[in-house]
């Protein structure tokens, strides 16, 4: 059986400012298998790597991303709003909200795979899917990209517009009959949320494709599921994750 990989959820958001640049340097740093990360499109038709439909709680901007340039939003700090976080250091003012071809950039040394979150549930970004398979083709150097979403009809246009891609759906309550949507959609996995799965753990034992799951921080969670022998953990505190993992592995 393969190990369980370890993403890290935003970066490493437990202690440094999610879905920024230094977020995403640190999670490397911790030896992460993989990064989940949140895009939006802008004004403009630019990928953005964010969160929220809106700047207002992780930068100190305000506005909806779809209703703003690039530029504009590049005006914003995406680091100054997390003082309350222990790590906390002046020069995060200085991170913007970074785009999704910066993020492939700084990726592009390492042996790592992407979760391409499209938030496309709340908003409706037309042509989003394939703007960002657009940007993987250009700056993806063949990297493993696992493109997800809670909007089933996003996942289906990035299948049409690249039959090779690897999807997956994301959900957090339990799905009947998951194969179903595993053979119907071509996909290459599941991501689905915690409670589900240590409620439920027989529900997992019959999944055709990849399990990630998510969001886990709490060490006995983290054992439970590398028990289970889930393909990955996505949690906000991976360098806690890969100790229990590595630590398990010595002792096997």
């Amino acid at each position: 059986m393969e190990e369980t990989k370890i993403f890290g959820h935003r970066g490493c958001m437990g202690i440094y400012p999610e879905n920024t640049m230094i977020s995403f340097k640190k999670a490397i740093e911790q030896g992460v298998d993989g990064l989940e990360i949140d895009v939006h499109m802008t004004k403009d038709g630019e990928i953005v790597v964010i969160h929220d439909e809106k700047l207002d709680r992780t930068t100190d901007g305000m506005g909806y991303i779809k209703d703003l340039s690039l530029a504009e939003i590049k005006e914003y700090s995406a680091g100054a709003k997390f003082t309350h976080l222990p790590h906390y250091n002046e020069s995060w003012k200085l991170e913007s909200v970074p785009t999704l071809q910066e993020v492939l950039g700084l990726l592009a040394p390492y042996d790592i795979e992407l979760n391409i979150e499209l938030k496309t549930y709340l908003v409706d970004y037309e042509g989003i899917e394939e703007k960002v398979l657009n940007v993987v083709k250009q700056y993806g150097n063949n990297r493993n990209v696992i493109y997800s979403s809670f909007h089933l009809p996003t996942l289906i246009r990035i299948k049409k517009w690249d039959p090779s891609s690897k999807i997956a759906f994301l959900y957090e309550h339990q799905l009947p009959h998951p194969n179903d949507y595993i053979q119907t959609f071509d996909m290459e996995g599941m991501h689905i949320s915690k409670r589900i799965v240590l409620m439920r753990n027989l529900y997992l034992k019959n999944l055709d494709g990849s399990i990630r799951v998510w969001t886990v921080n709490d060490p006995l969670e983290i054992n439970e599921l590398l028990d289970a022998g889930v393909n990955a953990i996505i949690s906000d505190f991976p360098e806690r994750a890969l100790l229990i993992r590595n630590a398990r592995r010595m002792y096997a």
